[in-house]
């Protein structure tokens, strides 16, 4: 079944933390839209704009299927701010405190965290480097690039940088050139780290696919797992990014992210833009 033109595409905007989306409810049978579409909707100028577009699926086993697409078009497995927007956004419909929603990377479990708050399991981190994945077998904790990072896979892939001031950093210039480091085939997201005390952290990110955001769920929760790891923190931190502030609690269950979402408006793309 293919989007009627006639009628035009309605979507959803939504925002973790200054982390925006575009949200297409596909359920009933809807097609999934092509990278090219993908990526018009992404231009802030002549489309819509967004750090991530969000597909909702019907599931079989779970409440919803997600599919997530970076702004270039490209595919992501997990993306976790838009995991607790859409969550919300579901629970709000259908009154539940719970929810089980299926992604690339697995089943996650969300719930209402209360006072506006969302909570999301974003499963165990991926700590096997060919599953990250990296491109040779090497000490993910320590990798043989310049700053010894350290490599996370959260459904997508990550290497995190501890630095004494993060707003030092020339992201722009740092981003790229790590997120196509050939460590890594299938590029990566790039973090960049500055420790507060045990139990919080400043980050900056580079999306990959995307770029510079204001906050990123994956991102928080593989700068904690590194962070944690080396022992630089404990395991429940609050996230200073940005746009604002995350609650990551790594437990024996997988890493919790908890944060604040919100719907900011409700459209539909015209048919003469779709043709």
């Amino acid at each position: 079944m293919t989007h009627s033109h006639s009628t035009g595409l309605p979507f959803l905007k939504m925002h973790g933390l200054g982390n925006d989306f575009v949200v297409l409810d596909l359920r009933g049978g809807l097609a999934r839209p092509d990278a090219g579409l993908v990526a018009r909707i992404a231009d802030r100028h002549r489309g819509v704009g967004f750090d991530q577009l969000a597909g909702v699926e019907d599931c079989d086993d779970a409440d919803a299927r997600l599919v997530f697409w970076n702004a270039d078009g490209s595919l992501s497995a997990a993306c976790g701010n838009a995991t607790r927007c859409v969550a919300r956004w579901l629970m709000d419909q259908t009154g539940t405190g719970a929810l089980r929603l299926r992604t690339d990377h697995g089943v996650l479990l969300a719930e209402d965290a209360g006072a506006g708050l969302t909570r999301v399991n974003m499963g165990p981190p991926v700590l096997d480097w060919q599953a990250i994945p990296l491109a040779r077998d090497v000490d993910i904790d320590h990798l043989p690039i310049a700053g010894d990072p350290v490599a996370t896979g959260m459904g997508n892939p990550h290497v995190t940088f501890f630095v004494d001031d993060a707003d030092a950093v020339d992201l722009d210039r740092f981003g790229p050139e790590h997120e196509h480091h050939p460590l890594y085939p299938q590029r990566t997201n790039v973090e960049v780290v500055q420790v507060l005390s045990r139990d919080a952290i400043r980050l900056r990110i580079w999306e990959r696919g995307t770029g510079p955001t204001l906050a990123s769920g994956s991102c928080s929760c593989a700068a904690v797992v590194a962070a944690a790891r080396r022992g630089l923190t404990d395991r429940r931190v609050t996230v200073h990014v940005p746009g604002g502030q995350l609650l990551i609690d790594w437990r024996a269950d997988g890493v919790w992210m908890e944060g604040p979402t919100a719907i900011v408006f409700h459209g539909t793309l015209t048919p003469a833009w779709l043709a």
